[in-house]
C-alpha cells in the first residue's frame, strides 16, 4: 500500500513541473470553448395546445351506426403530413424560416429537415395528466395536441407555431369531410359493380346444378373426402376383423385345448332333477367309484364283485380318456357323449366362441359395404371430382360477392349518416392554450456550459501535464530510484541551498495560483458577459 501511494506521490510531483504548460493548455481552451459557448444562439420556445373532443352529445347516440373516422388517425396523418413534403415546405415560407431568395435545393433541404426535427406535436388523452403520450388513448372521448417549436428568432417561432395550429385544424375538418364524400362515391360505385357480379354468380350457380342433379357434393363432404371416409372405414373394419378372428381363434383354442379338457375331467357331477344322471362317462366313473368304495367296505379286494367293479371302472377311465383326446380334436360326438355341453367352463368358452363367429360375420358384412360404396366411388372418379371443383368454385364467388355487397350496402349506410353527423358537430375543437413564447430564451443553458468549458480544460491540462511527465520522467524518491535500477541504494543526499530553493517554489507557486485565478476570474468575466446578454457573432455558410 506505502509503495502504491509512493508511486502516485512521485507521478504528481512528475506532472507538477509542467504545471506551466497544463495551465497554458487549459487557457487556450477555456478561452476558445467560452467563445463558442458564446457564439450559440438564443432558442426562443413557442408553445400551444388544443382540445380534440371526440365524444359530444352525438357520439353515444350514433354508436354502431354510422361509419365514422377515426379523429385521432386523421389527426396523426394530418400531423405527420405537416412535418414533411410540401405541407411543411409551405408553412416555412409562410412563417419566414424559408426565405424567398434560397433557391438550392440543397439548401433548402438542409433547412427544412432542421425544422422538422425542430417542431414537435404531442398528443395525450384528456385525461392524462402525466407526460404527454407519443399514441392517444382511443377509450378517452377527448385528446389534448401540443405543439411546442424553438427558434433563435422569437418572433418567427410564435408565427410558425401559430401557422401550425391552424393548418392542424383546418386540414383535420377538411380531410375528413373530404374521405366522408370520397367514401360515399367510392361505395356507389362498388356496390353496382358488386351487385351486377352477384346476378351473374346466382345466374351460373342456378344453370350448374340444373345440369348436374345427382353429382353434388352431400351433407358427408364432397368426392375425396366420402372416398377417405369409406377407405378409412374399411381400413378400420378389417383391423377389426382380424382382431375377432385372432379372438375367436383363441377361445375355439381354448375350447378344445387343456382349460376346457382339465374342467370337464374334475368337472362336478351332472344332476337330474337333483339326483346323478347316469348318462356320461364322467357320472358313471364316479358312480363305479363310489359303488367300489362301498365293496371294499364289505369285501376282499379279491371278491369277485370288487374285481368286477374295479375292471368296470378302469374301463370307464380308459373311455374317459379317450373322450377327452376326441374333445380336444373338436369331435361333437365326443363333446355330446362325454356330457361337456353342461359344463359351466365348457359352455362359457362355446357361448364367448360364438358371440366372437356372430362379430366376425357382421364386420364382413360392414366391410364388403364399405368396400362397395368405396368402389362405387371410384368408378365416378372422372366425373365427380371436376363437379364437386366447379360447384366449390361458383359456390365461392357467390359467397364472396353476396359477402362483399352486403358489407358495402351496410357501409355506405353507416357513411350517410356519418356525413350528416359530422354536419351536426360530432367533433369539437378548442384551444385550451393559445400560441405563446417565452420572452427568455430557454436554450442553451449557457452558465452551465462556462462551467464545465472550464473544468473539461482543467481536466485537459492535467492529462497533458501527465503525458509530458511519462514522455520525460524523473526519479523523486529512493524507493523510485531503487525499483528504476534494480539495485538496492545505500544512502541519499540532500539537495543543496535548501533556503533559496524554497524561496523560489513559494515564489513560483505564488505566480502559479495567481495565473490559475486569472484563468477563474476570465470564467466570472465570461458569465458576467453571458448575464448581460453579450454574444459573439459567428459568419454564416451558405
Amino acid at each position: 500500500m506505502n509503495g502504491q501511494f509512493e508511486a502516485f506521490r512521485d507521478d504528481l510531483r512528475g506532472a507538477w513541473r509542467f504545471r506551466w504548460a497544463a495551465l497554458g493548455a487549459a487557457a487556450v481552451l477555456a478561452i476558445i470553448g467560452w467563445v463558442a459557448v458564446l457564439a450559440l444562439p438564443d432558442q426562443f420556445a413557442a408553445e400551444a395546445r388544443i382540445f380534440v373532443d371526440t365524444g359530444t352529445a352525438l357520439q353515444p347516440a350514433l354508436q354502431g351506426l354510422t361509419l365514422g373516422q377515426d379523429v385521432n388517425a386523421q389527426l396523426n396523418f394530418v400531423r405527420q403530413s405537416l412535418l414533411a413534403g410540401e405541407q411543411l415546405e409551405r408553412i416555412a415560407r409562410d412563417s419566414g424560416v424559408l426565405k424567398p431568395d434560397v433557391t438550392s435545393a440543397r439548401k433548402k433541404a438542409r433547412i427544412l429537415t432542421d425544422l422538422s426535427e425542430h417542431i414537435e406535436i404531442t398528443v395525450r388523452s384528456a385525461g392524462d395528466r402525466g407526460p404527454n403520450d407519443q399514441q392517444p388513448d382511443k377509450d378517452n372521448a377527448g385528446s389534448i395536441y401540443g405543439i411546442y417549436y424553438k427558434d433563435s428568432q422569437r418572433t418567427r417561432a410564435l408565427l410558425l407555431v401559430r401557422t401550425l395550429l391552424d393548418a392542424l385544424v383546418k386540414q383535420t375538418l377538411g380531410g375528413k369531410r373530404e374521405g366522408s364524400q370520397g367514401a360515399q362515391k367510392f361505395l356507389e360505385n362498388q356496390i353496382a359493380e358488386y351487385e351486377k357480379r352477384l346476378r351473374e354468380a346466382e345466374d351460373r350457380l342456378a344453370d350448374f346444378k340444373k345440369r348436374n342433379v345427382g353429382l353434388m357434393p352431400t351433407e358427408q363432404g364432397g368426392y375425396f373426402a366420402q372416398l377417405q371416409n369409406e377407405l378409412d372405414a374399411g381400413k378400420k373394419a378389417e383391423a377389426a376383423i382380424s382382431v375377432a378372428v385372432s379372438r375367436r381363434n383363441e377361445l375355439d383354442k381354448q375350447l378344445h385345448g387343456d382349460t376346457a379338457v382339465a374342467a370337464l375331467a374334475s368337472g362336478p357331477t351332472i344332476t337330474v332333477n337333483g339326483q346323478p344322471a347316469a348318462g356320461d362317462t364322467m357320472t358313471r366313473i364316479r358312480m363305479t367309484q363310489e359303488r367300489l368304495d362301498d365293496l371294499l367296505l364289505q369285501y376282499t379286494p379279491k371278491h369277485p364283485d370288487v374285481i368286477a367293479a374295479t375292471e368296470e371302472l378302469a374301463e370307464l377311465k380308459a373311455r374317459r380318456t379317450a373322450e377327452l383326446e376326441s374333445i380336444r380334436r373338436g369331435d361333437a360326438g365326443a363333446v355330446a357323449a362325454s356330457g361337456a355341453a353342461s359344463n359351466p367352463v365348457y359352455q362359457s368358452i362355446q357361448l364367448a366362441l360364438n358371440q366372437a363367429d356372430v362379430e366376425v360375420a357382421a364386420l364382413r358384412g360392414e366391410l364388403a359395404q364399405h368396400q362397395a360404396k368405396a368402389a362405387e366411388l371410384r368408378r365416378r372418379l372422372d366425373t365427380a371430382p371436376q363437379v364437386e371443383a366447379e360447384y366449390a368454385q361458383l359456390n365461392r364467388d357467390y359467397d364472396v360477392n353476396k359477402t362483399e355487397y352486403t358489407a358495402l350496402m351496410a357501409n355506405y349506410a353507416k357513411a350517410r349518416l356519418g356525413e350528416q353527423a359530422d354536419d351536426a358537430g360530432s367533433v369539437r375543437f378548442d384551444i385550451v392554450q393559445p400560441p405563446t413564447v417565452t420572452f427568455r430564451p430557454v436554450a442553451p443553458n449557457r452558465p452551465l456550459l462556462l462551467v464545465a468549458v472550464l473544468l473539461g480544460s482543467m481536466v485537459a491540462g492535467a492529462i497533458l501535464a501527465h503525458a509530458l511527465h511519462l514522455m520525460r520522467p524523473v526519479v523523486y524518491s529512493v524507493q523510485g530510484l531503487a525499483e528504476l535500477t534494480g539495485l538496492t541504494v545505500i544512502g541519499a543526499v540532500t539537495s543543496a541551498f535548501a533556503v533559496r530553493n524554497r524561496e523560489l517554489a513559494r515564489r513560483s507557486l505564488i505566480g502559479y495560483c495567481a495565473a490559475a485565478g486569472c484563468l477563474l476570474a476570465a470564467c466570472g468575466v465570461a458569465l458576467i458577459l453571458d448575464y448581460f446578454g453579450v454574444r459573439v457573432p459567428l459568419p454564416e455558410f451558405g
